[in-house]
């Protein structure tokens, strides 16, 4: 619920994210591409108040996870007037019957979690036919389940060079952009750089000396509310920040202790949190 004085929290929130994510570039090593990371702000569950209220404040990248409130919130009147110049990026697990539904989306920029050539070849016919007239690509970028969970959604990192090397010569529609991972959620920095981040990395570089592509033209999303920090300082150029920004999230239909730990626990399982720096 919007509440007066949200207006100043979220203001300050979202300059002290800011100024982290450009401290954070700077301590970046010389060898590491000069790319100003992109923030995501990630506004699930968050009222499209909110999301006037930091594209006011100059943000212009939001971060949705379910369809059906990126619809919603992308067609809002309030937002279709006030923001412009918005643009929205999907980094949910995607299904195959929802692919017309999100392609529908007003202002939609990204879709940050293509994980099957079954999806790519959906996404890239479905782009053609809904947006005939629209010459434009599709911004994509592939998801690579980089701990291995099963509660997370992504391509074994050992399938992701054949599966752009797909996207890149069967998906004409589609332009890819770069690669996205959620990784194991609560890793302990004192132990060391984040494996999974490490691995993303790695698989960059793979990839690049395969199919010759340039290293800087290949993105990297990585790194949430909580890792957005170190995500930078080893190379992600896109983070997904929610709560940080927005605050904890509040979902409806939760209001025993119970059914509120039960979605909270489930939520830190997918990891999906992202306001990119992608928290999500």
């Amino acid at each position: 619920m919007w509440k007066v004085g949200m207006s100043e929290e979220i203001g300050k929130a979202l300059q002290a994210v800011v100024d982290r994510v450009k401290q954070a570039a700077a301590r970046r090593s010389q060898t590491l591409q000069n790319v100003s990371p992109r923030l995501v702000a990630v506004s699930k569950t968050k009222p499209p108040e909110m999301v006037v209220e930091a594209y006011q404040q100059g943000q212009r990248n939001f971060g949705e996870n379910y369809v059906n409130e990126l619809l919603d919130k992308s067609s809002n009147p309030q937002i279709l007037s006030l923001c412009p110049e918005i643009k929205w990026h999907f980094i949910g697990h995607l299904q195959k019957n929802n692919v017309n539904k999100l392609l529908g989306v007003p202002n939609l920029f990204m879709v940050e979690t293509v994980d099957s050539v079954k999806l790519a070849d959906k996404v890239n016919i479905s782009w053609q036919r809904l947006r005939a007239a629209n010459t434009q690509r599709l911004k994509i970028m592939v998801q690579i389940n980089t701990s291995g969970e099963d509660s997370k959604h992504g391509l074994p990192p050992e399938e992701t060079v054949n599966t752009v090397k797909y996207i890149i010569s069967h998906c004409p529609a589609l332009h890819f952009v770069g690669l996205m991972t959620i990784g194991r959620y609560g890793y302990d920095l004192s132990d060391g750089p984040n494996p999974d981040f490490q691995m993303l990395l790695s698989h960059r570089r793979k990839l690049c000396d395969s199919l010759q592509l340039l290293l800087e033209e290949v993105e990297l999303s990585m790194g949430m509310s909580t890792d957005f920090e170190h995500a930078i300082e080893v190379g992600s150029t896109n983070v997904r920040v929610g709560s940080t920004i927005f605050g904890e999230r509040e979902y409806p239909n939760t209001h025993s202790p119970e059914k509120k730990s039960k979605v909270m626990t489930e939520e830190a399982a997918g990891k999906m949190e992202h306001l990119t720096v992608t928290e999500q």
